[in-house]
């Protein structure tokens, strides 16, 4: 663990919000000054990875993309692999797909088929919770491919939107709850 000291409400704080983004009427959470203080980076993921210790976890999922910056550090300090789920068509290899609604839209997730081996435990990581949709979905992905999914956890909840009603059957953490 490092010894970051930011707390909770220094992290809210440094979360702008963007009225209209990216379509009218989306109040869009921007994460850009929390990453770009080191103090407050280093902060945001020793509270997104203190529920577990180094050896607990063996694969951290992120969602392309902004959850990647998170799942990537998860991953590093449980010593554990990374795991990208990213839009159909972006992955290299045979995967799986499911699709999802959002706020503004709907989409499609994709995910290696053998991205994890079955029964591994797994921690799905992504900066936001809006809807639950992506999220929901990436959780579908990771029982697909036999993950055992441990945790879902988020930088930000928009509790407002109710996403953790795609997520019932598992553990869901956020920091900062809007």
């Amino acid at each position: 663990m490092s010894n970051a000291n930011g707390s909770v409400a220094e992290i809210e704080n440094a979360i702008r919000n963007i009225p209209d983004f990216p379509k009218p009427g989306i109040q869009f959470k921007d994460i850009t000054p929390v990453l770009g203080d080191a103090r407050l980076f280093a902060s945001s993921i020793d509270l997104l990875t203190n529920s577990f210790k180094p050896g607990e976890v063996d694969f951290v999922v992120g969602i392309d993309a902004r959850g990647f910056i998170f799942a990537g550090a998860a991953a590093l300090r449980w010593g554990a692999g990374f795991v990208p789920i990213r839009k159909k068509g972006k992955l290299p290899f045979d995967t799986h797909e499911e699709s999802y609604e959002l706020e503004y839209g709907s989409n499609v997730l994709a995910i290696h088929i053998d991205a994890v081996k079955p029964g591994s435990r797994v921690v799905l990581v992504d900066d936001l919770l809006a809807t639950g949709g992506t999220a929901g979905a990436a959780a579908s992905l990771i029982q697909k491919i036999g993950g055992k999914l441990l945790e879902v956890s988020f930088l930000i909840e928009l509790g407002f939107l109710n996403g953790r009603e795609k997520l019932k059957g598992f553990p869901v953490r956020s920091i900062v709850r809007f």
